[in-house]
């Protein structure tokens, strides 16, 4: 038996010990069925494998993915918990989607988010909701301004409007009742006022949930919206 026979054996014996060890790991993790895999470089936490997931979480990150051509990381790392991916993930859609006879935009929704997440130092959030702030608004630069200092933005009365109460419920402020006037000078009533509140609420968890598991923006974000696409 020559020496570069017993060294093969040697290699492939590690390689076998190596590939055991990975999947005994993974076994004790939950279970087999939920076997995570190694830890993602964007979340500090353990990422399940898309498919040992539920199937309804499983759906959700299909569909996100299909729309935006790649899978959001905040996804990813959220599914480590399925119960609260549901459950954050219903609460974002019924905060963020319009409602019926609400006067805020989709754009004054992710102008909030901007300027709050910013507030919070919040690197995912200000560059994943910018991206879709230039989207909405079809502003190339407003977004950016927003993360820089929103006081100095080119923004107008009624978004200054909002921002201002905006800024006030981030902070813990106490909310004066000149607050809720200057929305209703700009067509904003009570409603209204909830759902800023509510965009800022939703991001307060979002902005920890960020810092928690050190999550990383997607590049794509980065260049969505600033770039016009050239009609075919």
């Amino acid at each position: 038996m020559d020496g570069s026979y017993i060294l093969s054996f040697i290699n492939k014996s590690l390689l076998f010990l190596l590939y055991a060890a990975k999947h005994v790991r993974c076994a004790n993790l939950h279970t087999a069925s939920k076997c995570l895999s190694d830890k993602a470089d964007f979340s500090r936490f353990p990422v399940p494998t898309l498919d040992s997931l539920p199937q309804d979480v499983q759906e959700r990150i299909n569909d996100v993915t299909e729309k935006s051509r790649f899978t959001p990381k905040v996804f990813k790392a959220m599914s480590y918990r399925p119960d609260e991916f549901r459950a954050f993930f219903t609460y974002y859609d019924a905060v963020m989607n319009d409602r019926p006879g609400g006067n805020l935009t989709k754009a004054d929704k992710e102008m909030i988010v901007v300027a709050t997440s910013s507030e919070n130092n919040c690197l995912y959030c200000i560059i994943a909701h910018s991206a879709l702030h230039r989207i909405y608004s079809k502003n190339t630069q407003l977004a950016d301004q927003l993360a820089a200092n929103w006081r100095t933005a080119d923004i107008d009365d009624r978004q200054k409007a909002i921002l201002e109460f905006a800024m006030d419920i981030c902070q813990c402020k106490p909310l004066s009742q000149e607050r809720f006037s200057n929305l209703d000078k700009h067509g904003l009533d009570q409603d209204d006022a909830w759902d800023v509140g509510a965009v800022v609420a939703l991001f307060a968890l979002s902005n920890r949930m960020a810092y928690l598991t050190n999550l990383k923006p997607n590049e794509e974000f980065y260049l969505m919206g600033r770039i016009k696409k050239e009609k075919k």
